[in-house]
């Protein structure tokens, strides 16, 4: 016997996210979505539609058919018809799960009021849930095939519908984007208060934003240029009034695109009064994910490190985005402060930052600060087991002949920690959009 499940008003809130750019670049390519929340993550086509739903996969509480959804054959061969009555005209969303709760086939359909019907092909042999559901009502219905070796790939075929009478299919219109063709969904398991991590990708211009979404929307991303000499492109991130580099320099090169040096050894790295750069460890692998580590000599450098249109952050920028972060902390203490800041800034989930609940980051807007580790001004290596330990970012602001300004986000604590180093100490690097 078929069990479908029909209710009304009272199923739980999805929504809808669309994308669009405007800056550097107006298309949209992609969008990586990361629900820091549950630590999960997908990348969809920027002209596709994200739903978020927390009734994703397979809800096992069916009740008997009511009639206002139909399934035949029921069990069938592989191909079967989907009647239902529609409670008012919209937009719906037809999604087929496999008992994994894997998303075997989707579409987006405006649908009048009144009787609907289409149907599904190429069901290869299984159980699955068929869900329909619009702003108004959502039905789940089991749905069985026996057919081992369809003779076409899974397809949802709309057939002409919207009367509000059986017999009667005036066809409504299909959601197009902008290029004319139908646009696809995807669906990702979604929760009230969860935070997203979206990055849209236009060419080379990537831009970060975060949302914790409350409606259905459409997410504008203002892409920017940020290249460095060695066309690096860098992701960028606005935290309040500031547009930051969303990752960690990598550059090889000075704006002029003269040569930084790549200084391995470690006595060599601590008497040096020019600039240099070296990976963690000399690990190549680590300066491709986590950046370079550079000595303040190459920040200070003329000839410029930073991306045309961005510098490195001075210590006074440093503290206008600890103020935004946290409008209690004191920007003149020395040390560890901003109780809070750490954890806002470090990257989230699974990490190098992982050591307590209470010290690992949150990544609440955007800035995906990376456990680096650091170089001490003599050239050794920061001490960490398995390379979890701190990581430290250099500001534009000298102290003194031998000293300036870092930042250092720990792993055992949950603040930012505000100090001045030796200038021949190997920190991360992080800058601003020039005003």
């Amino acid at each position: 016997m078929l069990m479908v499940i029909a209710v009304f008003n009272s199923y739980s809130q999805n929504y809808q996210l669309d994308f669009k750019g405007t800056g550097a670049g107006t298309t949209v390519d992609s969008v990586k979505v990361e629900n820091l929340s549950q630590c999960t993550g997908l990348t969809l086509a920027g002209s596709d539609t994200l739903i978020l739903s927390s009734s994703v996969g397979i809800n096992e509480e069916l009740y008997p058919n009511d009639r206002h959804l139909n399934i035949y054959p029921n069990p069938s061969s592989g191909n079967c018809s989907v009647e239902l009555e529609t409670t008012s005209a919209g937009i719906a969303y037809i999604v087929l799960y496999d008992i994994s709760g894997k998303i075997i086939l989707q579409k987006k359909e405006f649908m009048q009021e009144g009787h609907q019907r289409f149907v599904l092909h190429g069901i290869q042999a299984g159980v699955y849930y068929l869900d329909i559901e619009a702003t108004k009502y959502l039905y789940t219905a089991k749905l069985i095939s026996t057919a081992s070796n369809p003779d076409q790939p899974p397809v949802i075929n709309s057939e002409p519908s919207g009367g509000t009478k059986k017999g009667h299919y005036p066809k409504g219109p299909t959601p197009l984007n902008d290029s004319g063709k139908t646009k696809s969904l995807t669906y990702m398991q979604f929760n009230a208060g969860d935070t997203l991590k979206l990055t849209g990708k236009s060419g080379n211009y990537r831009t970060v934003c975060i949302l914790i979404p409350s409606q259905s929307q459409t997410v504008t991303f203002n892409f920017i240029q940020c290249t460095d000499a060695d066309s690096n492109h860098y992701a960028v991130v606005q935290i309040g009034s500031q547009l930051w580099m969303q990752e960690n320099l990598k550059t090889t090169k000075y704006r002029d695109g003269s040569d930084i040096p790549n200084v391995t050894d470690s006595a060599t790295w601590g008497n040096l009064s020019t600039g240099a750069w070296c990976d963690y460890h000399n690990l190549p692998s680590e300066g491709a994910y986590y950046g370079h580590l550079y000595n303040f000599y190459a920040v200070a450098d003329t000839r410029n490190i930073s991306p045309p249109g961005w510098h490195v952050a001075s210590n006074h920028e440093w503290n206008v985005m600890e103020k935004f972060l946290d409008p209690t902390v004191d920007t003149t203490a020395l040390g560890g402060t901003g109780h809070l800041i750490g954890r806002i800034l470090k990257e989230g989930c699974v990490t190098r930052w992982e050591y307590m609940d209470s010290t690992y980051g949150l990544n609440a807007v955007g800035f995906t600060a990376l456990c680096t580790n650091y170089r001490t001004a003599t050239g050794a290596w920061s001490l960490a087991p398995d390379n979890n330990h701190d990581g430290s970012f250099w500001t534009a602001t000298s102290v003194n002949t031998s000293s300036a300004w870092f930042r250092s986000l720990r792993w055992c604590y949950s603040d930012i920690y505000s100090l001045y180093s030796f200038k021949r100490a190997g920190s991360s690097v992080r800058c601003i959009r020039d005003n």
